[in-house]
């Protein structure tokens, strides 16, 4: 047993010690597999931010819906003969023109595209509020076949062209500013939709 044990030991102690050239090839051949990892992981958070922009935008279709839909309710409710936009956002939640309890919106959602409670607002002639748009910078991949209530979104290069509003034909022109969850106006600028292919978040 132990002149086997010394053969192998021999036998060992006979093997050549790898090149510079074969080292080279197992150096580069590491480089490739760390630029086809580093490749496969950029690929994989391009895809997944892909995916979640895709899911934020079908978020900003039904929210902006629902502000929408919640505008032209408070609008045709309007006690008096004459109609009225909601001044703020918070009007939405509680109908202060009635004796008894009207809500048009279960809460006041936040912008899916920046997660923030801020949103522009779309002022109506009399000071109200007739629609609401994100403040969200980026372009939209969703560009076509929209449902027949947000066909103005197609072709839209910016998420300030996503236009939720309740506009009265004839009722004149919107102008937008930005406001809070509260419905309280904060940095107001005019037209908002002439700069929205900019990208421009307000």
């Amino acid at each position: 047993m132990a002149a086997a044990i010394r053969s192998g030991s021999a036998r060992r102690r006979g093997r050549p010690a790898p090149t510079c050239r074969q080292r080279g090839f197992t150096y580069l051949g590491l480089l490739v597999l760390i630029a086809v990892i580093g490749w496969t992981l950029a690929a994989t958070a391009e895809v997944w931010s892909t995916v979640q922009q895709r899911q934020r935008e079908q978020e900003l279709l039904f929210v902006g819906n629902q502000y929408r839909e919640a505008i032209r309710l408070y609008y045709e409710r309007s006690p008096a003969a004459a109609k009225r936009y909601p001044p703020t956002l918070a009007d939405l939640l509680l109908d202060k023109r009635y004796p008894t309890v009207q809500r048009y919106l279960r809460q006041l959602y936040p912008d899916p595209m920046t997660s923030k409670p801020q949103w522009g607002l779309l002022r109506a002639p009399d000071g109200g509020i007739a629609g609401v748009y994100s403040l969200g910078g980026g372009v939209p991949f969703k560009v076509d076949q929209f449902e027949p209530r947000d066909a103005a979104f197609k072709g839209a290069r910016s998420y300030a062209r996503w236009q939720f509003s309740y506009q009265i034909v004839g009722g004149g022109a919107l102008k937008g500013d930005a406001a809070n969850e509260d419905g309280e106006s904060e940095q107001p600028f005019d037209a908002p939709a002439d700069n929205a292919d900019t990208g421009a978040d307000g």
